[in-house]
């Protein structure tokens, strides 16, 4: 695609990126409502069984999913027309979801600037390690990248990583600003919290909440990660990076069965959000199909989407993703051409 014609994508999908209050407010109310009447159902099935409980409260995990959509476009100033709407609305979502409005704009607005950029790796992004990058890393990286590439870290402790840890702390270097916004949000998550526990008792708000927090956090990872980690995907080195093909070819559309559509908030549609991260979520499928060159975007599904967890290693050589078993057959070469260069006794002699 050359620039011209990247400029009139660009255009065209532009186009939608018209917040639309009517909307907002209707994805406010069936989103809050349904999460706040699933919450007290879950408690209120506790006095029958925990095993009726949980079920319900997984079904609010998924909500609060659709929650952190709404709180993801406001951080973007997308979700309304008001710009100070958009910062209340976004900072209120961020209190539910556990997510600081502040600090997590700006690492998502540096993701959405970079993303692809090999050179600008680091900030708002999933770990990727190149193919030569692993080989040329110490036993002491590479133990650590593959600690992060496992599936039960990345989407086990992941969650409560990001929740305890990475969220509840400013960033060095933080501005003023940032840094009384996560405040605001931690007072308010203890306010709160401590409220429902002294209403319903630490228990029942453990076996509720829980869940609810880990079903929405394991989901939300896994979102963010096969939307950039399939076989083909986009990146380049700075010299060679391109926005536009960073968003288009480095951004999946992950078809969902309509119920998980909606209740991701349309994410699926990542290619049209990075490639115009204006467009509302509730408007991101009609920019899809109203845009015939969109529609070439990588698609994958619930399936094909079980593969990326293979996907650990970027080969710049053949622009794919490739597995750690894949990547053997060279650090045994590796080894062996480092032993040969070795000299011998008898060469010292």
């Amino acid at each position: 695609m050359n620039k011209e014609k990247q400029k009139e994508l660009k255009k065209s999908v532009s186009s939608f990126a018209k917040p639309d209050t009517s909307a907002g407010v209707r994805q406010l109310i069936n989103t809050l409502v349904p999460f706040v009447l699933l919450w007290t159902l879950a408690y209120a099935s506790l006095s029958i069984s925990v095993w009726l409980a949980l079920p319900i409260a997984i079904i609010a995990g998924g909500f609060v999913i659709r929650v952190f959509i709404i709180f993801h476009d406001c951080t973007h100033q997308s979700f309304l027309k008001s710009s100070k709407a958009n910062r209340i609305i976004g900072t209120i979502a961020g209190i539910l979801t556990l997510f600081p409005f502040d600090k997590w704009k700006r690492s998502h607005n540096i993701h959405h600037a970079t993303s692809g950029n090999l050179d600008k790796r680091g900030t708002g992004d999933i770990w990727v390690m190149t193919v030569d990058e692993y080989l040329n890393a110490s036993l002491k990286e590479r133990f650590a990248y593959r600690f992060y590439r496992n599936p039960i870290v990345m989407f086990g402790l992941g969650p409560i990583y990001l929740f305890l840890v990475s969220n509840r702390f400013n960033r060095k270097g933080a501005k003023r600003k940032e840094r009384m916004n996560t405040y605001l949000t931690n007072t308010s998550i203890a306010v709160i919290y401590g409220l429902l526990i002294w209403a319903i008792g630490w228990q029942a708000f453990l076996i509720i909440q829980l869940p609810v927090l880990y079903v929405s956090g394991m989901l939300g990872i896994w979102l963010f990660y096969v939307q950039h980690q399939f076989e083909d995907s986009y990146f380049e080195d700075e010299s060679e990076w391109d926005f536009v093909k960073a968003a288009v070819d480095g951004s999946s559309y992950y078809k969902l069965p309509k119920v998980l559509q909606w209740v991701s908030g349309n994410i699926g549609f990542h290619h049209v959000h990075h490639l115009s991260p204006r467009v509302p979520n509730y408007m991101l499928e009609k920019a899809h199909e109203e845009t015939p060159p969109l529609q070439h975007a990588t698609t994958i599904t619930l399936a094909t989407s079980l593969q990326s967890i293979r996907f650990r290693l970027y080969d710049k050589a053949n622009k794919t993703f490739i597995s750690f078993k894949e990547v053997k057959p060279l650090l045994k070469k590796q080894r062996s051409s480092m032993l040969n260069k070795q000299p011998s006794l008898q060469d010292d002699q």
